[in-house]
């Protein structure tokens, strides 16, 4: 029985916007991981029959087809092939669910999924470009639902999505808070520890320096600070940028192909892509499809909540984790145990590469078998993969 097998898994450290990888073009920070992962494997990139890759804001820096051109950049052969995807803040975690896919089916041998985002270059939301990405077939099916704003060209917006969902569960802002302290104190103990330092891969910088260690985790908040912050999303509301992800730039990679091929090829398998879903929810609030998702990916997987020993869920803000938590019973100590993109940053299309990076390193640290990843995604998607350690 054919398999889909993680042989690699690379990433940058995160940037802050306007930070460290503030010079860096997106297409050679995604050059950057491509190479860092052969490197790391010894795989052949002629061998490499696609590269999958997630990028959001397609437009300018990140236009034309990203993936290819970071091939080009990357110095490998011109006959490996590159293909850029959207499913939104999941675009990498859907370009490893296409990669397992492709190398299941026998369509190829050796795909490379990940993804990028430089949201210092190309600031999120710049692909509308004046644009309205909704028609009014869409407008008039959601006119009068609390949540959509009828005269914008972005009606659905995630942070009141975020409000919704603090409502819905009763989430007072303490809660929030003292969630988005416990995300940077708990990656800033994987930092010292040093447990993020096989999984990155140190950039560069033009002025002869290298970046090498996420620069998001706030060391010095508190709750007293946090408690400071405004509500932007609702004057009378619990969300602020303090309990949602950081603006960020990055970029990851995930190697994939069958154990046969490579065991044919001498490389060793880190995990097993188990089970991989997609599923879809609400779009007003958005936030909430990681619950049907994770039931889903459980379901197909025949496993329960109980038998996964870690849980990555994106921090896009923290009411999300937190409603998930409330709705699948699992262990909070299981849940993004080296912190998450409040604390890392969310580099939208190279987040689900970069998560799961993190999530495998930390299977294999604790020998851990099966780690569920799951993340809400813009339009009211998720995506969950649970995979296997080898």
């Amino acid at each position: 029985m054919s398999d889909a097998v993680i042989v690699g898994a690379v990433r940058t450290p995160v940037g802050r916007r306007k930070g460290s990888l503030a010079g860096v073009h997106p297409v050679d920070l995604s050059a950057h991981v491509l190479r860092a992962l052969a490197e790391r494997t010894g795989i052949d990139p002629g061998q490499v029959d696609d590269v999958v890759w997630g990028c959001v804001s397609q437009i300018g820096e990140q236009s034309w087809n990203v993936a290819r051109n970071a091939v080009l950049a990357a110095g490998w052969p011109e006959s490996v092939p590159g293909t850029t995807i959207d499913r939104q803040c999941g675009s990498s975690q859907q370009a490893l669910h296409f990669a397992a896919a492709t190398v299941l089916s026998g369509q190829a041998d050796l795909v490379v999924a990940g993804g990028v985002e430089s949201m210092t270059r190309v600031p999120m939301g710049s692909s509308v470009a004046g644009g309205m990405p909704f028609s009014e077939q869409i407008l008039e099916r959601y006119r009068g639902v609390e949540g959509v704003a009828q005269d914008s060209p972005l009606p659905f917006n995630q942070g009141v999505g975020a409000e919704l969902i603090a409502e819905r569960w009763r989430f007072s802002r303490a809660q929030l808070d003292e969630f988005a302290l416990a995300s940077h104190e708990k990656a800033a103990a994987a930092q010292d520890a040093g447990a993020f330092d096989p999984e990155l891969a140190p950039v560069a910088l033009a002025d002869g320096g290298k970046f090498a260690a996420d620069e998001g985790i706030r060391r010095d908040t508190s709750l007293a600070k946090l408690g400071e912050l405004a509500t932007p999303f609702r004057a009378d509301g619990v969300v602020t940028a303090g309990s949602a992800s950081q603006i960020s730039d990055g970029a990851a990679a995930l190697a994939v192909t069958t154990s046969e091929w490579a065991s044919r090829h001498g490389l060793r398998p880190l995990a097993r892509v188990h089970t991989a879903v997609v599923a879809a929810d609400d779009p007003v609030t958005m936030l909430t499809a990681p619950i049907p998702a994770t039931a889903k990916a459980l379901r197909r997987a025949g496993l329960g909540i109980e038998e996964i020993g870690v849980y990555e869920v994106n921090e896009a803000f923290a009411p999300v984790p937190l409603a998930w938590l409330a709705e699948t019973e699992a262990d909070p100590e299981r849940l993004n145990p080296r912190g998450g993109a409040i604390a890392l940053g969310h580099p939208l299309g190279g987040s689900g590469a970069r998560i799961m990076t993190t999530m495998l390193q930390h299977m294999r640290d604790n020998g851990i078998r099966y780690g569920l990843q799951t993340m809400c995604e813009g339009g009211g998607m998720a995506n969950a993969t649970i995979v296997e350690l080898l």
